[in-house]
C-alpha cells in the first residue's frame, strides 16, 4: 500500500523533525515555553493550511473543514494568554501546485495527530495549565483518532494512482517535514 511506502520514503525527515520536537517538549519549564510549541506548530500548519485549501476541499476530502488544526492551535494559544503569531509564507512552505502535492503536505499534519494524545498527558503531567485549557490541538480527534487516521491513509491510496502520483506526493510530505523542521529551529 502507498501509506506503507510513504511512511518508509519520509521516515529520515520525520524522524529529524520529531527529534527538535522532543527537545522542545522536554525542554518546557512554564506555560509560556508550551505556548511558543503551538504559536511554532500554529505559523507553521496556519500558512500550510492556506496553501493546502487551494486544492483539497469538501469535493475531494468530505471532513476537510474537521481536519484543520490552525483555529485549535490559535484556541489554544488564546485561552493560555498568548498572541496568536503571523503565519509562515513564501519559501517558509513547500511548493504546494496542485493536489497530489497538497496530500503530501495534509498528510504530515494528518500524522502530527496520532502523537498528540501522549503529548497531551506529557503537558499535564509537567505544567500547571489551567482545567481542561490549552490542550484541543493536542488532544485532536479524541477517541476517533485511528479511524480518522485510517479513513485519511484509505483516501491518500486511492489518491496515489499511478507511480508518478505516488513521487509527487512523497516528495511534498519530505519537503513539508524539512520546512517545518528549519521552521522549528527559527
Amino acid at each position: 500500500m502507498f501509506t506503507e511506502e510513504i511512511k518508509e520514503a519520509t521516515l529520515a525527515n520525520h524522524q529529524q523533525t520529531e527529534k527538535i520536537l522532543v527537545g522542545k517538549m522536554k525542554s518546557m519549564r512554564s506555560v509560556q515555553d508550551y505556548v511558543n510549541i503551538l504559536s511554532s506548530f500554529y505559523g507553521y500548519f496556519g500558512g500550510l493550511e492556506q496553501q493546502i485549501t487551494r486544492y483539497i476541499n469538501q469535493s475531494n476530502l468530505a471532513d476537510y473543514e474537521d481536519r484543520r488544526k490552525s483555529e485549535a492551535l490559535a484556541d489554544d494559544i488564546k485561552a493560555l494568554g498568548g498572541t496568536v503569531p503571523q503565519t509562515a509564507t513564501n519559501n517558509e512552505l513547500p511548493e504546494i501546485d496542485n493536489y497530489l502535492q497538497a496530500f503530501g503536505a495534509l498528510y504530515v499534519i494528518e500524522g502530527s495527530t496520532l502523537g498528540g494524545q501522549i503529548i497531551s498527558k506529557m503537558v499535564q503531567q509537567h505544567l500547571p495549565l489551567p482545567e481542561g485549557k490549552g490542550l484541543s490541538f493536542f488532544n485532536g480527534y479524541g477517541d476517533d483518532m485511528y479511524q480518522r487516521w485510517g479513513v485519511f491513509k484509505e483516501l491518500l491510496n486511492k489518491v496515489a494512482n499511478t507511480p508518478a502520483d505516488q513521487q509527487i506526493i512523497i516528495a511534498a510530505a519530505n519537503d513539508t517535514f524539512a520546512k517545518f523542521k528549519t521552521w522549528l529551529e527559527k
